[in-house]
């Protein structure tokens, strides 16, 4: 495969090209030569578009795509294929399938159909059997077999005792918890968050206490421990100053943010948006302004999709009984950037994107060097787009973003021989 990008503007704060606007050239999944106006050299595919840029490839830590066990949902493919689009070219997939990512078995189920595919799929192992929050599962087989990170994924580990054994088991092998913090006996029943739309609304409220109270007794946990803990879809000022005051204090805690909590507020519920019925909860419009701000202050360490498929049975129904979860990976970079272009840089956005996450997950690093493997997103950052159901390539439907306006939109990727390009 040969491939060469024509002038695109690099955008990676490590690369010497940053800030420049080049020609790229590809062979073999390797990046040959960069340089202004190279020869195009016989059977090779141009890319060429105006105002396009290049980083290097982004990285969502937290996907659900349901293979093995509920394929109907997504599968491996169909989640590649949709992290692709959204620019992503590795993402680390929760272990919430049938049979769970709990052994070394279903950690090479993932990794050996991951070279195949056009994002390379990194499988979070769980932290307990069968995802019960009761024994550890099987950790360190699971390190060493390709998992890259730990945790129940959308069950959030309520024991104190099995959380400080997972950090503790995980200090020697330098590897990190990745954590909803929820509480789920606080609001147990909730469907929505707590508050004056919910009362309206008629619906059972679920308090942001439950995350500010795991939050604090993650913490403390953490710091006996000193391993390392991720919080992810943080939705509370409270809880991001309290992760600031523990970086403070040299605990490695860091945190990431979904574009949902970002572009959405309670009041997008009204009208039963199932699409919106996520967990953590869709907030209220004072905390999702301060939480933008928490993006541009530099407090929040990752923005990750949290993309969860559902089939049209679990989301067409009523608002009660609809499945939590809303899919965001092919939507992710629009929905920031239409919201925070203005107030961030676009290095900010791939320092969130990518290099602050491989440098967390001890991922293979993504470079715009010469004789580097091929590892990019292409982006056009001023386009501006409606978002429509037949750009999805998921295998469900349940994306909150149709119909909206955004700006900023993926053109593509490279991984190696894989090469993806969006209409």
């Amino acid at each position: 495969m040969k491939v060469l990008i024509r002038e695109a503007k690099v955008v990676d704060p490590r690369s010497p090209f940053n800030g420049q606007v080049v020609d790229i050239f590809i062979e073999d999944g390797k990046i040959i030569r960069i340089g202004k106006q190279l020869d195009q050299p016989d059977n090779t595919q141009i890319i060429a578009q105006k105002g396009l840029h290049v980083s290097p490839g982004w990285v969502d830590i937290f996907v659900q795509f349901h293979d093995p066990g509920h394929e109907h949902n997504e599968t491996l493919q169909t989640g590649a294929a949709a992290a692709a689009a959204g620019g992503f070219t590795e993402v680390l997939a929760v272990p919430n399938t049938n049979p769970p990512i709990q052994g070394k078995s279903q950690v090479e189920y993932i990794t050996r159909h991951s070279p195949d595919l056009p994002a390379y799929v990194h499988p979070i192992g769980a932290v307990s059997r069968n995802l019960e929050g009761k024994e550890l599962a099987e950790m360190y087989d699971m390190h060493n077999s390709g998992a890259k990170a730990f945790g129940d994924g959308w069950k959030p580990i309520q024991s104190s005792g099995l959380l400080l054994k997972a950090l503790q088991y995980l200090k020697s092998i330098d590897a990190t918890v990745i954590q909803i913090p929820d509480d789920v006996s606080i609001g147990a029943h909730g469907l929505m968050h707590e508050g004056i739309v919910s009362t309206r609304m008629g619906l059972a409220g679920k308090s942001i206490l439950a995350e500010e109270v795991m939050v604090q007794r993650d913490l403390k946990i953490l710091e006996y421990t000193g391993s390392s803990l991720h919080f992810t879809g943080v939705t509370s000022p409270v809880s991001i100053a309290s992760i600031e005051d523990a970086k403070h204090k040299g605990l490695k805690a860091t945190c990431s943010v979904s574009p949902q909590h970002l572009f959405f507020c309670d009041e997008d519920l009204e009208g039963y948006e199932t699409n919106l019925k996520v967990n953590p909860p869709i907030r209220d419009r004072k905390r999702m302004m301060e939480l933008r701000q928490a993006v541009i202050d530099g407090k929040i360490d990752i923005i990750t999709s949290h993309h969860l498929p559902r089939d049209w049975d679990s989301k067409v129904c009523e608002f009660e009984y609809a499945g939590t979860g809303s899919m965001g990976l092919e939507t992710a970079f629009g929905a920031v950037w239409s919201l925070l272009h203005t107030d961030i840089s676009l290095e900010k956005w791939v320092e969130m994107a990518s290099l602050t996450p491989r440098k967390l997950f001890h991922l293979e690093g993504a470079e715009i060097k010469e004789q580097h493997a091929a590892n990019l997103t292409l982006f056009i950052p001023d386009e501006e787009y409606v978002f429509k159901e037949n750009m999805i390539r998921s295998h469900s439907r349940n994306n909150p973003y149709v119909g909206k306006s955004l700006k900023g939109r993926v053109k593509g990727t490279v991984l190696h021989t894989h090469l993806t390009l969006c209409d």
